[in-house]
């Protein structure tokens, strides 16, 4: 072999070591930024571009990456193939570069969109609204009862009645429809009361018996005594 042949070979085994370290060293940098990325979350937005057996196959820094059927959506996929090339929004679960795996999941993106959702639904109820509502279900200190728009407010067992009752079975059942009253809205939680309505009654009650014109008060958790405050006998 010629001395400038030899050169020749070892300069190109030289380049293509460099560039083999370079590749590594690259895809190490990878590696460690989608760890950062599920580490603090990031929302991605990714396109499918392969579907196979159980899963769609996306790209994240031009890193393979596995989108699980069960993850895809927040509901049942039927057909995979429906979901090639169309535009995800996916989290990253899993990152394991010495097996090169790396799992994500677009059902908690979309789970947390609908949650984000719900609590400005649930923001924008007004306190002393009446509602109609049907009952989910019973507990031992209270019924839960659906309103509408996925919202789910709380019956305490001390907000069915002015009388005391022992159980919530004794006023209601699941399934039943019932009318209440938004008594408190904080923390994503809705608090409902029939007791309120019954004390609404009988101030109006009151009121016509008097002569007084009848004015509900913001706060719908006011008692009685509250509400009968502005009326001179």
């Amino acid at each position: 072999m010629s001395e400038e042949l030899k050169e020749t070979r070892e300069e190109f085994e030289k380049e293509l070591e460099a560039s083999l370290e370079k590749a590594e060293t690259s895809e190490g940098m990878a590696w460690a930024h989608l760890e950062q990325m599920k580490e603090e979350g990031t929302v991605l937005s990714l396109t499918v571009g392969g579907v196979v057996n159980g899963g769609v196959i996306v790209y994240v820094e031009g890193i393979r990456g596995f989108i699980p059927a069960s993850l895809l959506s927040t509901g049942y996929v039927e057909d995979l193939n429906t979901w090639l090339q169309k535009d995800v929004e996916a989290k990253i679960i899993t990152v394991e570069e010495e097996n090169q795996r790396l799992v994500l999941s677009a059902k908690a993106v979309a789970k947390e969109k609908e949650r984000k959702a719900l609590q400005e639904r649930i923001g924008q109820l007004k306190v002393g609204t009446v509602v109609e509502g049907t009952v989910e279900n019973l507990m031992p200190y209270g019924a839960f009862v659906d309103i509408g728009e996925g919202i789910s407010g709380l019956i305490h067992i001390s907000q069915f009645s002015k009388k005391r009752i022992k159980t919530p079975e004794e006023m209601v059942k699941e399934g039943q429809k019932v009318t209440v009253k938004i008594i408190k809205v904080a923390n994503g939680k809705v608090s409902l009361s029939m007791k309120a309505l019954e004390e609404d009654k009988e101030a109006e009650k009151k009121a016509r018996e008097t002569g007084v014109e009848y004015t509900e008060k913001e706060d719908a958790g006011t008692s009685l005594g509250d509400l009968l405050a502005n009326i001179k006998l």
